[in-house]
């Protein structure tokens, strides 16, 4: 019961890593709120009174603000914000990603997290602690070819997880980043362009430890990460990754 008594916002909570952390706060004592476009109501059935669900578009003021409320409506007070929502273009030359898929992936992957610090880091100031965990990618530690602005969004986020956390610590407010390699989630196919048992066998000649990473390592992760047990670790973009960036 590490996090027994505190509230965590996860955004993209309806699947993949998202899910996972969601599942993994709620057993050890949070209360949770999924915000994600896909609406979660198994995921609440499946975790109880704990968890709550919200429509959220996280590239939206209006939409991360609404989101805080009906945290704050149903929990009344917000301790963990977990910034899981993400998106990608397609494998392609840099050249030939559309304007519209490049506005996309820093919409979802970078303003949502300045639109999340908009909304819920006066909120963390005003009672002098909290914890916030932005979830990046190795993509922006060692970057893919053909994941060009994906890659470059994700070193954005590890930057800003820095910049948010010198600037929040004399707040209480502690900022730490987690860069997954490629996992069991819907993005998958979209990282690799096809998902055949050749290009899986590529990618994971790629990864030392020889598998993808799965919900589940990115849930332990992140509630070590946010718990008190890591009261002295901030700015920190840890790799959760079976060694593929060294």
């Amino acid at each position: 019961m590490r996090l027994e008594g505190k509230t965590a916002i996860v955004t993209g909570g309806a699947s993949g890593f998202g899910a996972g952390i969601a599942r993994k706060f709620v057993a050890e004592g949070a209360n949770v709120m999924i915000a994600d476009l896909n609406m979660a109501d198994d995921l609440v059935a499946e975790l109880g009174q704990n968890a709550r669900a919200v429509e959220t578009n996280v590239a939206q003021d209006a939409s991360v603000q609404a989101m805080v409320q009906a945290t704050l409506d149903a929990f009344g007070s917000i301790d963990i914000l977990i910034n899981n929502a993400g998106t990608t273009h397609l494998p392609t030359p840099m050249e030939d990603v559309s304007e519209d898929d490049f506005d996309k992936v820093f919409a979802v992957n970078c303003k949502s997290v300045y639109l999340t610090a908009k909304h819920i880091v006066p909120l963390l100031k005003k009672q002098g602690s909290g914890a916030i965990l932005n979830v990046a990618s190795t993509a922006g530690v060692s970057p893919r070819p053909r994941l060009n602005w994906y890659n470059a969004s994700k070193g954005w986020m590890n930057t800003a997880t820095k910049a948010m956390a010198v600037e929040l610590a004399p707040e209480g407010i502690r900022v730490n980043a987690i860069n997954p390699v490629a996992g069991e989630t819907p993005l998958l196919k979209s990282f690799m362009g096809e998902d055949t048992p050749e290009i899986r066998a590529k990618f994971l000649s790629t990864i030392p430890l020889g598998r993808f990473s799965t919900p589940e390592d990115m849930a332990n992760a992140a509630c070590f990460l946010c718990s008190d047990e890591a009261s002295m670790i901030t700015g920190v973009c840890m790799e959760v990754d079976g060694g593929r960036c060294i």
